[in-house]
């Protein structure tokens, strides 16, 4: 029986807060293996609403903690984890760039009941690295945004691939982290003519997806200008595979 190795879309949106499209986050499950890429702001809810439960992921990965959109609810997660029925005592593991290990010390100074947690929490500073959990595979691969670091993801299981950008500009380490993937979700902040540094555009989307060779593209992090524009077809100048517009609660095989 083939193991199920899924998505699902928790925030297709950004720091702008709409009412059908919350901030940035991803649930990967790998078999009984659950992961998280991101969780901004009502991540946590988002999870519940999708039929997740927050205390099934042990591991969470972030693409930056400069902007919040993409962070906001990690103290919430550390903290709900604590008044989980048992409570948890599993550890509970946290990746991302060079300086979250400092982001998580100033998080529990702000949040000094977080110092009551029981269960141990480890925090990976990652650069060009592979980690393993169980028998997945992830590597992460800095990248150019506004505010580095900021790191993308590749998560490989089962001989397929699931490529997360996080927020990049366009360059030549996220065509490498993405070559001959299954599924790229891409980034695609706003439409082609509204170019801003450190996102991309959808056009920008497709150049990477047809050099990196990859199948499937999935555009999410997307401002609400985007709704005034097809911006999937703006990706089909470049790309000629499939491209799905990301909505929230949204689930994918990979």
């Amino acid at each position: 029986m083939e193991k199920k190795f899924s998505l699902t879309i928790l925030g297709a949106g950004t720091g702008v807060p709409l009412k059908d499209r919350q901030a940035p986050g991803l649930a990967v499950q790998a078999d009984k293996t659950f992961l998280l890429f991101d969780s901004g702001s009502g991540s946590a809810y988002q999870m519940a609403k999708a039929g997740l439960a927050y205390h099934w992921f042990d591991h969470l990965f972030y693409s930056h903690y400069a902007h919040p959109d993409h962070i906001n609810d990690l103290a919430e997660l550390i903290f709900a984890n604590g008044y989980f029925d048992p409570p948890r005592n599993r550890e509970l593991h946290i990746y991302g760039p060079k300086g979250i290990k400092g982001f998580l010390k100033k998080l529990i100074g702000l949040y000094p009941v977080l110092n009551k947690i029981k269960y141990p929490i480890t925090v990976h500073e990652l650069g060009k690295n592979q980690v393993m959990v169980n028998d997945i595979i992830i590597k992460s691969q800095p990248l150019i945004h506004q505010q580095n670091p900021c790191l993308g993801y590749r998560v490989e299981y089962e001989g397929k691939s699931l490529i997360y950008s996080g927020d990049t500009d366009y360059c030549e380490s996220l065509i490498d982290l993405a070559q001959k993937g299954d599924l790229l979700v891409m980034e695609s902040s706003f439409p082609d003519g509204y170019k801003v540094e450190g996102h991309l555009t959808p056009s920008e989307v497709g150049k990477i997806a047809t050099q990196a060779k990859a199948k499937k593209v999935i555009l999410t992090h997307l401002y609400p200008l985007c709704d005034k524009h097809d911006v999937v077809c703006q990706v089909k100048r470049k790309f000629s595979g499939e491209i799905v517009r990301a909505e929230d609660l949204m689930e994918v095989r990979i």
